[in-house]
């Protein structure tokens, strides 16, 4: 029961006001002329005035509503540290007991995690703290504890504006004396051209270790690691050549340290993109024809591309009348290119061309030992290749695995993928390519040809090879058997996608990873690793991924589209994981699920400290032991040594309210009837 009073006045507070001034003036002059009876009248005036406020005694049925705290527990990645886990399970666990055996108080529990996107990295405590916050009615707020390894990254930079309405305690889950190594990469190139040094500035930090030189290792995918000695705390610089293009994955390793609270920041991977600064292009156009101009358009507008074209106007056995020192040409350089500089060309391209004497047998042979030595050779042809004096009576027939039967198919026909086109990168999905008949424009002649099925990625009519892709050696040579391809440049029925093809047919010739046919890659998707495979076959094995620690794990992939499989594995460890699947080997690389979150693992009391302050908190370490919770008044200290105090906030709910009037009942009109009458009673004697 709570008992008050209030008023509930019969008049204007105004009239009463007015009338005890009066009143109280009369009696003064009452009272300085000696009258008899002045205090019988102050009483009497007095039980008046209060019949007209009308005092009421209010009675109310109080509900206690219960204070409650808030505990904000921490379960990101760099909680998984020493002994941490264990410390924090067993401290919430201790602070349910507390709290329950508190009076009028309840216990919230919130988790945080870290690395759930790239845009909220690192653990962010407070904004789930907030949240919490939300919905908690600020008067019933009773407290904050935090749970965590100090390792907090969204702490109010003005701890006076935290905008928590409570105090706000830290448990500090790791140890004082913590040991840990970790490599801090200070600068890395994101893009790097091929065959070029690029440098990598790293250091390597670390905490309460002995301070000397160690041997610290540096890969480069899958070459063999160097090791250079490192004094911790200054800046090494690494050369690296940049040997393919795409991901070249550096991976830098410090030896473990006695005791140390983790592992996983002892490796760093940089990835630096490899990117060719210029591809050099050499087409040799046996002949004038309307597809010439396209293939010279097409490779001239590449920025990328540096063209060297050679085109046959008069062959040697032409004789046409004109001297030679008359032509409006130069003589073409052809031991110089097809001799001396041969291999500085990453494609040659022969157009219709015909065996002739300006190109002897020795520079054919040239180019197929080119091709046979790393090099890579595109040929287009039309009627020349069925001809007596085609390409294949030279020894590039050493190189070519389409060969022509000497006939020519004469008529209209739409390009189609093949089975094995459907799969392979450099068909696969072409624009237009979706559905049974391609949306593509019709050409109309075609060199007859036997070729292996599993190397024929497009066909013409009745699966007539059409393009041909094979493997010489350690180079590699496409054959396209018709000389219509620029009908689609010029958008005959629609046209196609001849830009693409060629491009994708020039990066699959200069071994671009992105188009090999058979590959086994792995990237890092927010905390998962994605595994893919891409393979000519119908079915991909299972994958064995092994971890930087030494783990291993297996991912079994799904087919999503023809040539394609996928699976994922989470990630738990920043660094190198190696992927293997009985065929093919690779690495991939990965940071952490979140990178900032392991960029320091030592527990730390400094970033909480400056909000514990300035709410009235406290911080323990709970290798320390496990602080006393105990609740304290509203305005008292709220933290002190071995304790950490939840505010009583004394809130209630009112369910009931009576109400009872003095002076309307028959005591209140008895004793203002006694007061008049006491006072008429001393007038009269």
């Amino acid at each position: 029961m709570n008992w008050n009073v209030s008023f509930e006045p019969v008049l204007p507070w105004a009239f009463i006001a007015v009338m005890g001034v009066a009143g109280v003036a009369l009696l003064v002059m009452l009272a300085l002329g000696r009258s008899r009876g002045t205090a019988l009248r102050a009483v009497a005036f007095a039980l008046l005035l209060a019949a007209l406020a009308n005092p009421v005694i209010r009675n109310e049925a109080r509900q206690p509503l219960p204070d409650i705290a808030v505990a904000v527990i921490d379960h990101s990645l760099s909680q998984q540290s020493g002994e941490r886990m264990q410390r924090t399970d067993a401290a919430v666990a201790a602070l349910k007991d507390a709290v329950a055996r508190l009076p009028n108080t309840e216990l919230r529990t919130v988790e945080v995690k870290s690395g759930a996107s790239s845009e909220d990295d690192g653990t962010r405590a407070f904004e789930v703290l907030n949240r919490a916050l939300g919905d908690i009615p600020p008067e019933r707020f009773a407290g904050a504890i935090m749970i965590t390894d100090g390792e907090v990254h969204d702490a109010p930079a003005d701890p006076a504006k935290s905008g928590i309405g409570g105090p706000l305690h830290a448990l500090i889950t790791g140890s004082k004396s913590e040991k840990d190594r970790q490599i801090v990469i200070e600068k890395a190139p994101r893009f790097g051209m091929v065959g070029q040094q690029q440098t990598i500035a790293f250091r390597l930090d670390e905490a309460n270790g002995p301070g000397q030189s160690v041997p610290v290792t540096v890969s480069v995918g899958g070459a063999a690691p160097s090791t250079i000695d490192v004094t911790p705390g200054q800046t090494v610089e690494v050369p690296i050549t940049v040997d393919h293009a795409g991901q070249n994955i550096v991976e830098i390793t410090a030896p473990p340290l006695d005791g140390e609270i983790s592992l996983q920041n002892n490796r760093a991977v940089a990835v630096i993109d490899g990117v060719r600064d210029r591809l050099r292009v050499l087409l040799v156009s046996g002949e004038p024809h309307p597809g010439e101009r396209t293939w010279r358009n097409l490779l001239k507008s590449d920025a990328s591309v540096d063209l060297v074209h050679f085109t046959i106007l008069r062959p040697p056995e032409k004789q046409d009348g004109t001297p030679t020192k008359e032509l409006a040409l130069i003589a073409f350089p052809t031991r110089e290119l097809f001799v001396d500089k041969l291999d500085q060309f990453d494609l040659v391209i022969f157009d219709r061309y015909r065996r002739q004497s300006v190109l002897p047998a020795a520079y054919m042979y040239n180019i197929a030992q080119y091709v046979k030595n790393g090099g890579a050779v595109l040929i287009a042809s039309g009627p020349d290749l069925a001809a007596d004096d085609g390409l294949y009576s030279t020894p590039l027939s050493e190189i070519m695995t389409a060969v022509p039967t000497g006939d020519v198919v004469e008529k209209p026909f739409k390009p189609a993928l093949t089975e094995q086109g459907q799969k392979h990168p450099v068909t696969k999905d072409l624009p237009g390519s979706a559905g049974s008949t391609p949306s593509w424009g019709r050409w109309f002649r075609l060199v007859d040809t036997t070729a292996k099925p599993e190397e024929t990625v497009m066909s013409g009519p009745d699966g007539k090879p059409l393009l041909v892709l094979s493997r010489q050696d350690k180079g590699r040579v496409a054959q396209l058997l018709s000389d219509q391809g620029w009908l689609w440049a010029r958008g005959y029925e629609g046209g196609g996608p001849q830009s693409e093809l060629l491009r994708r047919l020039a990066h699959w010739l200069m071994k671009e990873p992105d188009l090999e046919e058979e590959a086994l890659t792995g990237h890092q998707q927010g905390n998962n690793l994605v595994i893919e495979r891409r393979t000519m076959g119908d079915s991909a094995e299972p994958v064995t991924v092994t971890l930087p620690s030494g783990k291993t794990a297996t991912v079994t992939l799904n087919k999503v589209s023809p040539g394609r499989f996928q699976g994922a594995l989470p990630v738990t460890e920043a660094g190198l994981h190696r992927l293997a699947d009985g065929k093919l080997v690779s690495v991939a690389a990965t940071g952490s699920g979140d990178a900032r979150e392991m960029a320091n693992l030592r527990a730390t009391t400094a970033v909480l400290d400056p909000v514990a302050k300035a709410t009235g908190g406290g911080i323990d370490w709970l290798e320390d032991g496990m602080p006393n919770v105990i609740k304290v008044s509203a305005g008292r200290r709220t933290s002190g040594a071995g304790w950490i105090g939840l505010r009583a906030n004394d809130t209630y709910r009112v369910q009931a309210v009576s109400d009872t009037p003095l002076f309307s009942t028959l005591l209140g009109l008895a004793a203002l009837l006694f007061g008049l009458g006491a006072m008429w009673y001393r007038e009269g004697r």
